[in-house]
Order: structure tokens, then sequence, then C-alpha cells
């Protein structure tokens, strides 16, 4: 989407040309009134003199007649059935008595709506109709609350008005800044349609995802899972960045989750009966119990594991800070965003005393173990999980227990390869002792998503409610934005359906540090909502209605709260993108007219008309007030320490 002024045809067309030059298929441009409407025309005139025939996107709010006109130039008119009919602001006093004074109104969101369709269909254009979790109109909020079915139901009203007159030629949209509700309105939707005969095509995104690292997990959490179900045709990585830059995350997206959906690539049948997801709830794995050497391997809001090397030990100052321990008398101890436990493939020897200390001091910050039977029995760690793939659990469960009985030992952590038969992990969870949970590490060439999916229906069919951890290894040619991408892809699809207890993430390129895999793991956990480690921003990607520079006002509203854990911020560049549209958010920063900011708490306005220079400060008292607040964490010599939302 274009972030030019839509008057500024030159302007406008040159992005337009950058963004088809990286790959975009269609381009969507803000149209807000008969002024844009009408360099609408000289824009689509002037690509097509110039060579390019990308189909254009016209994106309206609040103006049916603007529609009418710019249908006349461009090839789609996306339209939020939560603004484009009905005008009411807010639902406090709607109250219907019943369904058919609901259905009632419909009436008048025809009469706004139908001359749109008519003159599509006379031109043969499309339409996008474009729900949105967080502008939901007066009218339905009053009748079916702030929810996924609303959404679809909002949809469908408006795909009826369509097909009444035999139009067909739409696409429906579904989207929210928060990637759980984004996918589960979706999937009621295409759920839905399949009830109704329909097979109309789905835009995906995740909207107002906000910039870089975050902004493409959010995306790629959202959008990999729906696109790992086969739903999607078309989709778009919304970022608070130069619209040309979301080419590259949606490409790789784009090729992530459809490899992802063929027909679960090394998968035998099986049939899923876990998944409800009119009514998400999480699979809550147990545990171990509060006192236990187990308990400190696993947190109960979703773990982050990270592969250490003997080397790594050997520089301890640079291994706590890529953990992500705070440190109190030169000693490590782990914080709200460290890494939970260790993952070793080689523990160091008795000998190896820089490294034994390090090990040490990080297991008695409260930092778990877990490494390989064989190099467990060959090196005995107190206090160290041992890891065992399945099938050896099965072959030997002596030997299993004896490691599991070895002196102040952890127990068993399974490690599952995504081939194990429903009777071989009904043997292993039956006859192993001391497991503590499960790893999930899928053989290459065997669809991730579809073969952790048949093991987790094999696991609850077992009546376990052990944790899983999902195991990922990237090799040493990916670079970091694809392993955000596949990796939050392939991990998205699972813990949007509540399965998954913790990531490990591996990473044999020697450019990627440790500290960045812990951020992205955590990162994946908070974007499915687990685990909230840092500050949350719903960031619009700015577009022709923006009042002010979204990329700074963004990079200075994350350096004066970014060290805020559990706090959601919205960045907000105009009111159609305002309290509707940061739904979830804590605090909102909205621009209303050129200069000034409204600040809201919730959806609600509690400051006018700020001025901007001033606003940023505004927006910390404003948190303040709430008690939400707290000072930023400083390290022994009184620096304040980088958080790692910033980092990110």
């Amino acid at each position: 989407m274009t972030t030019t002024d839509t008057k500024d045809v030159d302007g406008t067309v040159d992005q337009v040309m950058r963004c088809a030059d990286a790959g975009a298929d269609l381009v969507r441009i803000t149209v807000q009134g008969n002024k844009e409407a009408n360099a609408c025309h000289d824009i689509r005139e002037k690509l097509f003199k110039l060579g390019y025939d990308t189909p254009l996107v016209a994106d309206i709010h609040f103006q049916p007649k603007v529609a009418l006109r710019v249908a006349e130039a461009f090839e789609k008119i996306r339209v939020n059935p939560g603004n484009f009919a009905d005008g009411r602001k807010k639902f406090d006093d709607i109250d219907y008595e019943s369904e058919a004074q609901f259905v009632a109104e419909r009436e008048m969101m025809a009469e706004m709506f139908m001359p749109l369709a008519e003159k599509c269909k006379e031109l043969k254009r499309a339409i996008r109709i474009g729900t949105n979790h967080g502008s939901l109109s007066a009218r339905v909020l009053s009748f079916y609350g702030d929810t996924p079915r609303g959404m679809v139901n909002s949809a469908f009203e408006f795909a009826d008005f369509c097909r009444d007159i035999d139009f067909h030629n739409f696409v429906f949209s579904m989207k929210a800044s928060n990637p759980l509700v984004m996918v589960q309105a979706y999937r009621l939707l295409a759920a839905e349609m399949y009830d109704k005969g329909w097979d109309y095509p789905l835009h995906l995104g995740v909207t107002e995802a906000g910039e870089g690292e975050d902004g493409r997990t959010k995306s790629a959490l959202g959008i990999g899972a729906l696109l790992a179900d086969g739903l999607g045709d078309t989709i778009r990585v919304s970022l608070t960045e130069d619209p040309e830059l979301e080419m590259q995350p949606c490409g790789l997206l784009a090729k992530t989750g459809m490899d992802a959906c063929e027909k679960g690539l090394g998968v035998d049948n099986f049939t899923e009966t876990h998944r409800d997801f009119k009514s998400f709830e999480r699979r809550q794995g147990e545990m171990p119990p509060e006192g236990t050497p187990a308990a400190q391997l696993l947190h109960r809001d979703g773990t982050v594991f990270t592969a250490v090397s003997v080397e790594d030990l050997r520089e301890p100052e640079a291994l706590y800070a890529a953990l992500g321990c705070k440190m109190a008398v030169g000693m490590p101890f782990k914080d709200i965003a460290s890494s939970d436990s260790l993952y070793m493939r080689e523990l160091p020897s008795p000998a190896d005393a820089q490294a034994q200390q390090t090990l040490r001091r990080l297991r008695e910050g409260g930092v778990g173990v877990v490494a390989p039977l064989a190099e467990l029995q060959r090196n005995p760690l107190p206090g160290c999980c041992a890891l065992v793939p399945l099938r050896e659990a099965l072959a030997s469960p002596g030997e299993v227990e004896e490691a599991r009985l070895l002196r102040d030992s952890v127990g068993v952590m399974l490690e599952a390869d995504g081939t194990e038969t429903a009777e071989e992990v009904a043997a292993a969870l039956a006859g192993v002792g001391g497991v503590v949970g499960i790893v999930i590490l899928t053989k290459p060439g065997v669809s991730r998503v579809h073969s952790s999916r048949r093991f987790m229906e094999y696991v609850q069919n077992t009546g376990s409610t052990l944790p899983v951890i999902h195991h990922l290894v990237f090799d040493e040619t990916t670079p970091e934005e694809e392993l955000v991408i596949v990796g939050s892809c392939d991990v998205g699809a699972l813990l949007m359906d509540g399965l998954g207890d913790g990531i490990l993430l591996e990473s044999r390129n020697p450019t990627i540090p440790t500290s960045y895999l812990r951020s992205t793991s955590f990162g994946m956990l908070q974007g499915s909502r687990m685990r909230m480690v840092k500050t949350d921003y719903v960031s619009c990607p700015s577009c022709g209605r923006t009042l002010f520079d979204l990329q700074e006002v963004t990079n200075q509203i994350q350096v004066k709260t970014g060290h805020l854990p559990g706090v959601s911020i919205a960045i907000m560049g105009c009111i159609v993108n305002g309290p509707g549209e940061m739904a979830d958010a804590d605090f909102g920063y909205v621009g209303t007219v050129p200069g000034k900011i409204d600040l809201y708490v919730g959806k609600e306005v509690v400051r006018k008309n700020v001025d901007m220079e001033s606003a940023p400060d505004a927006l910390v008292d404003l948190i303040k007030d709430y008690g939400r607040w707290v000072e930023p964490s400083v390290d022994e010599e009184g620096e304040e320490l980088e958080e790692i939302a910033v980092a990110a």
C-alpha cells in the first residue's frame, strides 16, 4: 500500500512502480475524497503510459460516492463494512430487542452499497469486502460484540448484497492486529463458506503489525497458520516501513506457507479431533511440580530453550548477555526475557574449569539444562535432564530409567522425529518413567506442521498433558529474515491452535547471534499471545491519510517505552486507523489533525489535541497515571540496559 499523498500523482506513481518492481502483484492506494479520486484517474493513465499494468486497489472508508468515482479508474475497490454505510460512532445507545430489528437495518446498508456493486459489475471491477476486528460498525458491535462472529456476519451481509444482483467478483478479508483473532476469524469465515457452498477468494493479513522483526513475526504467525491450512489467495505483510520493503517477507511467506500446505508432505493421513476453531482454547501442558529439579526447566506460559556449546561457556560475559540474564555481584540470574533452559549437545569435561563454572552459575541463577542421554551417560551432570529419542526409549527402557536415576537428575525429555506411529507414542508415554516433556524435531522432507499436528493428536489420545517444545534447526545459508518468516510460519500454524509449550531455535549460520534466536523465540510466543515479555506495539503501516512520519514517531515512542513488558501501545497515523483499529491496545497515540495527537486508554480518548512535539512525553505521563509504568532497568554500573523490544 502506498504511503504518499494520493494527490501527488508523480510521487504515487513512482511508489507504485517501486512496489511492482519489488514483486507486488497488486498495489493499494488510499482514496479519502473527490480530489484523491480525480488523481486516481491520472495515476492509472500515467502508469499505463509507463508500461505498468499492475492492478490498483482503492482503499475506501466512509465515502460511498468516492468509491463510485474511483471505480472508473481502478481495478478493485476495498470497502470496510464497519464504516462504509453505518456512520454511527458509538453503540452504547443501540439496543436491539430482537434479531428482526437488527436485520431490518440491512435495507439501509444495501441502499448505500448497492450502487457500487452494480457499477463494479458493469465495469467488471472487483470488490474486497474488508472487515477489520477493530472497526466493526456500531450496529454489529451492539449485536455480536467485538468478536470473530461479528466480523464474519458483517462481511456476509455485503456478500449477500452482491449475490442479490448475481455479482460474484469479490474477495473477503478478516484482518486483526491480534494474530490469534485474525486466524480464528478467517477459519470461521472459511467454514461458514463451505457450509453455504461458497468458494470466494481470501485476502490474508495481520493489520497494523508494526515494523522490523516483530512486524514480520506477527504477520508470519497469522498468515502462515492459514496458508498451512490451505486458506488464502492473496496476502499482504503490513509493515511500518517503506512499502516496497514489504515485498521480500511477503514473497518468502507465500512460498513457505504454500510449501507447508502441500498435502502434508511425508505424513500419513490422520484425523484431527481436538481442534475447535469456534471456541479456541490452548492446550495446557502440565508443568513439573514447583520445588522439583525439573521445575526450572519449563515456564508455564511458554518456554524458550537456547542451544549452547562448550565454547560459549568459555566466554561467560558474552553468554550471559546473549541469554538475557541480569547480573548481580557478577552472578547471572534469570529475568523476564531470559532463556529458560539450555540445550547442550556436548557437556563440558570436569577438567574445563571455566566452562564448568559458567554452567554452574547459570544453573544457580535458575537456568535449566538438557543434554542427550548418550552425552549424559558419558559425562554425568547432576540436575541435567536427559533428552532421549522416542524410539531409543522404546528399545532400551531400562537404560533410560538408569539415566533418569543418575544422582540428582531431573528426568527425561522424549524427542520425536515426526514419523512415529500412534502405537509408538502410546508405548513410550506408558513405558518410560520420569518423562517431563517432549521435543519435536521433524526429519528433513517431512512437513513440520502436519507431522507435529499428527503427533500431538497421538499424544492427546493417550490422555497425556506433557509440555511439548518445537525444535527448529536452520542451516548455515539461512539469513535472519528467512529464519523469522519460516520459523514463525511453521510454529505459528501450531501455536495458533494451542499446540505447543515452547520453542528451541537453532541456526548453523555463524552470523546469527544467540541473542537474536532468543529474542525471536520470545517474539513468537508473544505474537501467539502466550507469554508477554516486552512492550507490544500496534503500529499502522502509513498511507496517504497519515498525519505524521510514522516510522520516526514509532521509533521515538519505542525508545521511551520499550521496557514495559505486557503493555500494548497503538501508534496510528489518522483517525480511520485510530480507536477502531487498535482494538487490543492499552494505550493509543492517534493523529487527528496536522500537528495534533489524541491519546487513548483502550478505545476512549482521554487527552485531545496534544502538540505533536510533546505527545511522546504526554503518552509516558498517561502510562504513569494509569499505574503501568516501571523505570528502565540499569546494570551494575548504573547504565540503562538495552531492552529486548528495542534491540529487536
